[in-house]
């Protein structure tokens, strides 16, 4: 009887078992057919359901699954089915719980739901399980800018302020302060400090859970994990005693920013003093501190000055009424977000920000320093009374004649009765001045004697400075908002003045007015960039339309005797040629289509979305007298705005296409070289991509600068507290917006051709390149500044780094730093991915066969080279080797791939391709 059960047992397990294969069987081919019907929720199931029941075939199935999954993960994505979509990434990571790319893409979708803080988690935990996957890299370096910004590493690294914050703290607590409170803690610094001078009672509070969850780490590796007790929450949340026990005795916060209230600092003590402080010591009583609260900083005071400054004229003042042969109407008015905040119903910053002593061309003061306010952080009543108190006027004295372009603000922190901390453009510290731009004035030069004036007023939790205008010493003239009334001493006078108003009053109708980035008015004002591309849309014209010649268009700006109405009177009476399609797919506001609509016979498109900017390229075709037809807005065409780049007829094709080939900031634009093939294949024969191929140069530099602003450097600037390892995990290797001309930095080389972006010739591009460089002097490279020269033919290109581009540079700033001599050569080994540069340094390698490290590759971290006796010493030769030579196999364990040589020649997929390549594809050999 035994036995007989056993062998029913043994044969129900059998059933089960064979049950169990041709269910997988089944589902594995269900889910391929309805792959291939594209129905990808029920494939995804399908392999859902082997994968549980068999595990063994995770390395199997896995291309296809990953593949399947981010296909339903679109379509759940389209569908807004938000929550389905991450329950089958949960799935798969339950599955594939070590797979970098489910994270990274799982990241991806986050991100673009605006969870930034749980993407940042995907993608950093993706990079961790690999290091050399370039996808994640780039996306967590983008996101690591959101997350902790850059001024973060700078104020760790400014000794001096940490240090004056220490000492004020330590007086505090000395004196008798029991428990503290350290609002917007960051990495946790300040209350580190307060539990270093001897605080009994330390609480802190984060909002960012980024930044909270940093600090935790900082502060348990500093062993003060039980001692300072850290809260995610905003300060107004704070309730006692569900988050904290009883009230404080000391608030230390350092919650503002270069205008001082921008991040909200009165807000929040004026809710402390209410719930969370002790109340403030009575004046004139010398009663003991700790029975009373008080608030580091103590108080502050505001200065300002005026000041002319070309950099700050040219990002927020357009400064010519004609660009390239396109006439400006006058019936539109450009301005800035900042002076568009004066009569907004949003809250927009009303200022902008700039460290002055770094600033392009430099600046001049007009007058003196002034005193703008001041501000008891202590006295609740005046805390409140800010936001209730009228605008007041303020009028000061010109010293030096000028260009009247902004008013610079900028403050003294003052800690407690000793210690204080200046943010003045004069002084070496972490801090930027705020920047208020003077807009919309009849004219701005004054002379010295002359009178600004201006307003000022404390309103959604910012400082506004505003109607900013002067007198002139002379007449007595008012230069204020031409909307304004003039106040003027005479009758004469006021003749006068209204006569030099005729030439700036809106002559073509009702003014609009047009809100432009600073990045959009610099490009504005980039008469070389417009004159440039005239130039060169001129010629493809001309070579694609001989017979016009140049009767109708008028590429110098000279004209021809004909002009574009008369042209179109004239051809009227042949029969109508063809126009040629021209398409500005450029980001921003952009005249493009306009200086191509004056050329010739062209149907151009602009690709702006705003209305606003819309309403203005209307407004100024028909000043430029456009036919109404000469110029469209190429989304209002497209079904979908996601596929932009499409014919623009059924049968016609493009002449030329502009794309956005480099960002402001100094970097490549994402997905340029994918947008650029879909254009080639959009053009006609003759037709252009422009730029036609970019450049990107770079040298070696010097600069402590950088290394300041890029990574916290070790544990003195912090005062021997352990911060540096953590927020350092947030650093990115590339440093953006940056102004060459002022970047403290010792040029160690000559500047060197670093890559080529070639539009219109694939195969004359690399994504990678080994250049070497001569060292011209001997010192330390820490960084490798980059820029480009935008070519739109070999007869018309562009510099990003000269002093009139509206584009800003950028630096790839090195984990080490390299001892470097003069004559030394260093070799650089530059990757581009995506938007994404990267360059390693190193000297040149004099092995046979060295072990390379080839980060191009996502799963391969290590190319261990036996070859046939031939010298390589580059990425590039490795490549060639392989293609040409020779064979190999993957050990998934060390994650190495050894490869051989083997007399078959038989070809092999690039080093790229190997990781994704099924390796029983690829022939093994013991």
């Amino acid at each position: 009887m035994p036995n007989s059960n056993a062998k029913s047992h043994r044969s129900q397990r059998g059933g089960q078992e064979a049950g169990r294969r041709e269910l997988i069987s089944r589902s594995l081919q269900s889910a391929q057919h309805c792959l291939e019907d594209q129905d990808f929720g029920t494939a995804y199931a399908h392999y859902l359901l082997v994968l549980n029941l068999a595990p063994e075939l995770k390395t199997t199935v896995k291309e296809t699954f990953q593949f399947t999954l981010f296909k339903w993960a679109e379509e759940l994505d389209s569908l807004a089915r938000i929550q389905d979509l991450f329950n089958c990434y949960e799935q798969a990571l339950e599955l594939y719980p070590s797979d970098e790319v489910i994270c990274n893409s799982m990241g991806e979708h986050l991100f673009r739901m605006g969870f930034r803080d749980e993407a940042a988690g995907y993608f950093h935990k993706a990079v961790k399980l690999n290091p050399d996957f370039a996808d994640a890299k780039e996306n967590f370096y983008r996101v690591a800018n959101w997350l902790v910004e850059r001024w973060h590493f700078i104020m760790l690294n400014d000794t001096k302020r940490n240090l004056t914050y220490l000492k004020a703290i330590e007086n505090v607590v000395r004196s008798g302060c029991k428990s503290v409170l350290d609002i917007g803690t960051g990495t946790g610094i300040l209350s580190m400090f307060a539990k270093k001078a001897g605080a009994p009672y330390v609480y802190a509070c984060e909002l960012s859970k980024t930044m909270y969850e940093l600090a935790c780490d900082v502060v348990a590796a500093n062993n003060m994990g039980s001692e300072i007790k850290l809260l995610h929450l905003k300060s107004l949340d704070i309730e006692i005693p569900k988050h904290i026990p009883e009230r404080v005795s000391l608030v230390v916060t350092e919650t503002v920013d270069a205008g001082l209230f921008g991040e909200g600092i009165v807000e929040s003590l004026i809710h402390a003093w209410e719930h969370l402080l002790l109340q403030p010591k009575p004046k004139n009583q010398d009663i003991h501190i700790k029975d009373y609260g008080q608030v580091i900083p103590a108080s502050a005071t505001i200065f300002g000055m005026a000041v002319e400054c070309k950099e700050i004229r040219r990002h927020h003042r357009v400064g010519t009424q004609e660009i390239a042969g396109v006439r400006l109407a006058n019936s539109v008015q450009f301005f800035s977000p900042t002076y568009a905040s004066v009569s907004s119903e949003e809250t927009v910053e009303p200022y902008t920000t700039e460290k002055l002593s770094r600033v392009p061309g430099g600046y001049v003061p007009l007058t003196e320093p002034f005193q703008v306010m001041t501000v008891d952080f202590n006295n609740l009543q005046e805390l409140k009374s800010l936001a209730a108190r009228k605008p007041w006027k303020l009028s000061l004295p010109v010293t030096q004649g000028g260009i009247l372009d902004a008013i610079v603000v900028w403050f003294v922190l003052q800690l407690d009765d000793e210690h204080a901390l200046s943010t003045s453009p004069s002084e070496e510290s972490c801090w930027e001045q705020a920047v208020y731009p003077v807009q919309d004035l009849p004219d701005y030069s004054m002379k010295t004697g002359d009178t600004v004036t201006m307003e000022v007023c404390c309103q959604d939790c910012y400082l506004k400075i505003q109607k900013i205008s002067f007198w002139t010493s002379e007449c007595g003239m008012d230069f204020s908002n031409r909307d304004d009334t003039l106040n003027l001493g005479n009758e004469a006078e006021l003749c006068n003045a209204l006569a030099s108003l005729q030439t700036t009053s809106k002559q073509d109708g009702k003014g609009r007015v047009c809100v432009l980035e600073s990045t959009e008015t610099a490009l504005l004002n980039n008469i070389p960039y417009h004159e440039c591309f005239k130039a060169a849309i001129g010629k493809v014209l001309s070579s694609l339309n001989p017979s016009k010649d140049l009767q109708t268009m008028d590429v110098d700006g000279c004209g021809s005797g004909l002009n574009l109405q008369e042209s179109q009177n004239k051809s009227s009476l042949d029969a109508a040629p063809d126009p040629l399609y021209v398409l500005d797919v450029s980001e921003g506001f952009s005249i493009l289509p306009i200086i191509a609509g004056k050329l010739g016979s062209v149907k151009a498109y602009s690709s702006v979305e705003k209305e606003q900017h819309q309403t203005a390229l209307n407004i100024i075709s028909e000043a430029n007298h456009f036919p109404k037809e000469t110029l469209e807005f190429w989304l209002s065409h497209l079904e979908d705005e996601n596929v932009v780049l499409q014919r623009p007829k059924s049968d016609k094709l493009w002449s030329i296409i502009i794309l956005d080939v480099i960002e402001t900031s100094g970097l490549i634009q994402q997905e340029v070289m994918e947008k650029a093939a879909i254009s080639r294949c959009l053009l006609h024969s003759g037709g252009k991509i422009f730029p036609q191929y970019v450049l990107m140069y770079g040298m070696l530099v010097q600069s402590q600068s950088l290394l300041l602003e890029s990574a916290v450097q070790g544990t003195e600037p912090t005062l021997g507290f352990n911060i540096a390892p953590f927020i350092n995990q947030f650093k990115v290797p590339v440093r953006v917006y940056l102004d060459l001309s002022t970047l403290p930095c010792v040029p160690l080389s000559k500047p060197a051709e670093l890559l080529r972006l070639d539009l219109m010739n694939p195969l004359l591009n690399s994504s990678s390149r080994e250049v070497k460089v001569q060292i011209c002097k001997s010192g330390q490279v820490t960084a490798i500044p980059f820029w480009y020269h935008i070519h739109l033919d070999d007869d018309h290109g562009l510099n990003t780094s000269d002093e009139f581009s509206h584009w800003k540079q950028a630096a790839v700033v090195l984990d080490k730093p390299i001892q470097v001599q003069l004559g030394d050569e260093l070799v650089l080994d530059v990757q581009h991915h995506k938007s994404n540069i990267s360059i390693t340094a190193g000297t040149p390698s004099l092995l046979c066969f060295p072990q390379l490290q080839y980060s191009e590759c996502g799963a391969l971290s290590n190319l261990l080279i036996r070859s046939t006796g031939k010298c390589i010493t580059s990425s590039s030769q490795l490549r060639r080797h392989l293609l040409q030579h020779l064979c190999g196999r993957c050990d998934a364990e060390s994650n190495k791939l050894r490869i051989y040589h083997l007399n078959s020649k038989r070809t092999v997929c690039s080093a790229q391709n190997m990781c994704s390549r099924k390796m029983q594809h690829v022939k093994q050999r013991p």
